[in-house]
Parts: C-alpha cells; structure tokens; sequence
C-alpha cells in the first residue's frame, strides 16, 4: 500500500540533539522534534498546562519536562505523566528518509 500524504523536509537527523527538543515551524505550527537512538518523534511544542515551550525544556529517554513548571509528557504518545500537566499534547508521525526528518502537513 502506498502513502498518498505529502511529507516535507523539516530538518536533519543531525540537527536534533538527544537532550534538547529541535523547534520547527508548519502550517504555522510549533512541533518540537526529538531523537532517541534512530528514532525520531514529533509533538506539539506547547505544554497543555502553561503554555510554555517544550522546545526551551529538556527531555531523558522518551519524557520531555515542561520548563515552566516542570510537567511532563510521554513523547511517543503525548500523554501526560506528571503533574501539574494533566492534559496530553498531540503527536504526529514522522517519516525519516536517508539524513531527512519529513512531517505531513495534512496531520497537523
């Protein structure tokens, strides 16, 4: 079966670090991207509890901290794991293409 979205490039492998969340923009859109090991996950960039910018936290494994007041969230799911966060963030898939990190705008 072939994948009839259309993906864009939103970044490189490279530039995502494994402790700091990589910002990008689309559709007008904060995703913050994150890498552990080979894979690479995409949330939104907003913490559902205070607005912050989790791009500007950090995270361990597959939990980014809220910088604000330190909620956290499963990246792989967007679910909220410690309070005061309780609800989740959204998550998107993400298509890693040789060095490229594509994102479909139809998912945002």
């Amino acid at each position: 079966m072939t994948d009839s979205k259309t993906w864009v490039r939103v970044a490189q492998v490279g530039d995502i670090d494994a402790t700091v969340p990589f910002l990008v923009e689309l559709n007008d859109r904060a995703i913050a991207l994150y890498r552990v090991g080979d894979v690479v996950y995409a949330t939104d960039d907003t913490c559902s509890h205070a607005e912050a910018s989790l791009c500007e936290g950090a995270y361990r494994g597959y939990v980014v901290t809220c910088p604000r007041h330190g909620g956290q969230f499963d990246i792989r799911t967007g679910k909220a794991v410690k309070m005061p966060a309780i609800s989740p963030i959204d998550v998107f898939p993400v298509r890693v293409e040789g060095n490229d990190v594509l994102l479909s705008p139809s998912d945002l």
